[in-house]
């Protein structure tokens, strides 16, 4: 890791606004009991969807298994639901087990709290993809835009730091002296990546 100095940022602040989208490699796991193994267990996400159909109506479950067993655990998706209810792209996407809605739904934070998730997201399991925004000669700051459309969970200074390839604590240091400060000139000292934030510079 180096320090934060002035070529760190070479790539955006030459540019003066781009954007960072958080993109994760793999699903969460869901850390459960799992029945066979006798002990707490991490289930992994298969990448499957079940469709149960029951008359006029259907389920779709996501299934995970125990990443020691493989016994199977499924968390209901739609319940009871009419499949004219559901879009049809998405519908397809459950019987041809679509990897990317598989991801995205392993990320939906409503169904995770109603199914009392407890997750475990492995370490550097994304990765960042820069978009320029403007150039320098268009553009009064110097700032990029975080986009976390899965929400993971993640300290900016984190982010920042595993990006540029810089210790932690550089970052935090210039939060700190507010070379790093939000759109607003807020602290980001204590902050986490969230969708649609802005990050400046000075």
């Amino acid at each position: 890791m180096g320090y934060l100095t002035e070529s760190n940022f070479q790539t955006c602040s030459d540019i003066r606004n781009c954007e960072w989208e958080i993109i994760p490699d793999v699903s969460p796991q869901i850390i459960r009991n799992c029945s066979k193994c006798g002990c707490k267990s991490n289930y992994i996400n298969t990448g499957s969807f079940r469709v149960n159909a029951n008359g006029n109506r259907v389920d779709v479950w996501l299934i995970y298994q125990c990443s020691k067993c493989k016994t199977t655990y499924n968390i209901t998706i739609y319940e009871r639901i009419s499949p004219k209810k559901i879009p049809r792209e998405e519908y397809e996407g459950f019987l041809a087990n679509d990897p990317q809605l598989a991801l995205e739904y392993s990320f939906n934070s409503n169904i995770l709290k109603r199914e009392k998730a407890e997750i475990c997201m492995e370490e550097g399991a994304y990765h960042i993809r820069e978009r320029i925004l403007t150039d320098a000669e268009e553009a009064e700051m110097s700032r990029i835009v975080i986009r976390n459309p899965y929400h993971i969970r993640i300290r900016l200074d984190k982010l920042i730091a595993g990006k540029l390839d810089i210790s932690r604590t550089a970052v935090r240091q210039a939060m700190k002296e507010k070379i790093i400060e939000g759109r607003d000139g807020e602290s980001l000292e204590k902050a986490f990546a969230m969708d649609g934030m802005v990050v400046r510079w000075k």
